[in-house]
C-alpha cells in the first residue's frame, strides 16, 4: 500500500537569506531535524519558489515559501512493552510522565527496546505523534538515560508542533534540582557559554566557540558537606547542558561520570549507596497546552535514591 503524504509548509526567516537550505528550513520547522530535512530535500520532497530542490546546500531564499512532502509515518518497529510508568498527568493530545533513572529515552544503537518509547506505545495503544519519525514516536524533548524527572510527550501531531515552538522559543519552564560538588563561592548566577560536540572526544559534550547558544541560570538551595544542592533553570534546552555548564564553574555534578571526578570525601558514600549516577532530577516543567493553551505546571520530588545522597551530605 502506498504511504499518503502530508504537506507542510515552510517560511523561510528574511534573517535566514543566504542559508543553505537544510538550516533554513531546520529554522522554520523546529519539529524537524536537519538531518532529516536534508533526506527529504536530496529525495525531492521539497519545492520552493524556483520549483523543485534537490541539494540541501542550496541557498535559501530569505522570507520565501517553501513546501515540505513529508511521508506519512511507517508503522513503528519499536515494540509495545509493558514497563512502569509514573503518569503524572494525561489527556488525549500529550502525557506528562516522572521518568526513572535508568530508563533510555528511545531506541538507538546498544538500547534498542525497554526505552520510554517502548513504554509509551503500549501506554498510549500507539497513539503517538509521528513527527519524530518511527525511532522517536511522541518525543519533542529528552533527557539522559541516569537523570530523573519530568518529560512530556505528544500524542499527536499538532500538540508536537506546538510544544516545539514553545521550546525554540525558550518559553518552557524546566528546572533541575542538582546536587553539585564543592561549595560555590556566590549564592546564584548565569553560564551563558555555547555548547557542541567536544572536538577531543564526540561522545562528549564541551563548550565551543560557535556552538549553539545555552543558558543556565543557577542558584544555590542548600549548603551539604563539600557540597550543595543547586536549582538550575534551563533558558535553552541542549544536550548535556546542566552537566557541562555547572563542571564549567568548578562545581560538576556529584556521580558524574563522564564531566567529574568524583572527590575522596565522597566516593566511599557513593560506594555505600550504591549511586553510579549524576545527581540530576528535572524537578518542574512548565508550559501553555498546544491545544487548550491552559497553563499548565508539574513539579517532582527527587527520587529515592538522590534523596538519600542530600541527607547524607547534609551539613
Amino acid at each position: 500500500m502506498d504511504r499518503g503524504v502530508s504537506i507542510i509548509q515552510a517560511r523561510i526567516a528574511a534573517a535566514a537569506d543566504g542559508w543553505r537550505l537544510d538550516r533554513a528550513l531546520a529554522d522554520a520547522v523546529p519539529t524537524m531535524s536537519r538531518e532529516r530535512l536534508k533526506v527529504l530535500i536530496s529525495s525531492g520532497a521539497v519545492t520552493g519558489p524556483a520549483g523543485l530542490v534537490r541539494d540541501p546546500a542550496k541557498k535559501a531564499v530569505g522570507d520565501g515559501l517553501y513546501d515540505i512532502a513529508v511521508p506519512d509515518p511507517t508503522p513503528a518497529h519499536n515494540e509495545p512493552q509493558d514497563i512502569a510508568l509514573d503518569v503524572v498527568y494525561e489527556d488525549e493530545h500529550l502525557i506528562v510522565i516522572d521518568k526513572q533513572a535508568g530508563l533510555v529515552v528511545h531506541p538507538a544503537a546498544g538500547n534498542l527496546d525497554g526505552t520510554l518509547v517502548n513504554a509509551l506505545l503500549h501506554h498510549c495503544q500507539g497513539s503517538l505523534s509521528g513527527i519524530g519519525g518511527v525511532a522517536r514516536p511522541g518525543i519533542v524533548h529528552r533527557i539522559d538515560k541516569d537523570t530523573s524527572g519530568l518529560m512530556v510527550a505528544a500524542k499527536t501531531d499538532r500538540t508536537h508542533e506546538g510544544l516545539a515552538r514553545q521550546f525554540k522559543a525558550h518559553s518552557i519552564d524546566r528546572r533541575y534540582k542538582a546536587i553539585v560538588s564543592g561549595r560555590p563561592r556566590v549564592k546564584a548566577g548565569v553560564v551563558d557559554a555555547p555548547l557542541a560536540r567536544s572536538p577531543q572526544n564526540r561522545k562528549k559534550v564541551a563548550i565551543v566557540s560557535g556552538g549553539k547558544h545555552a543558558i543556565t541560570h543557577w542558584r544555590e538551595l542548600r549548603e551539604l558537606r563539600d557540597a550543595a544542592l543547586v536549582e538550575c533553570r534551563l533558558e535553552t534546552g541542549r544536550t548535556h547542558q546542566v552537566r557541562v555548564h555547572m563542571a564549567s564553574l568548578g562545581h560538576p555534578l556529584v556521580g558524574d561520570p563522564v564531566y567529574g571526578r568524583t572527590k575522596s570525601s565522597h566516593r566511599a558514600l557513593l560506594e555505600t549507596l550504591g549511586f553510579h549516577r549524576q545527581a540530576l532530577h528535572a524537578a518542574r516543567l512548565g508550559f501553555i497546552h498546544p491545544i487548550t493553551s491552559i497553563a499548565l505546571s508539574f513539579e517532582s520530588e527527587m527520587p529515592a535514591d538522590m534523596q538519600e545522597l542530600f541527607n547524607q551530605l547534609r551539613v
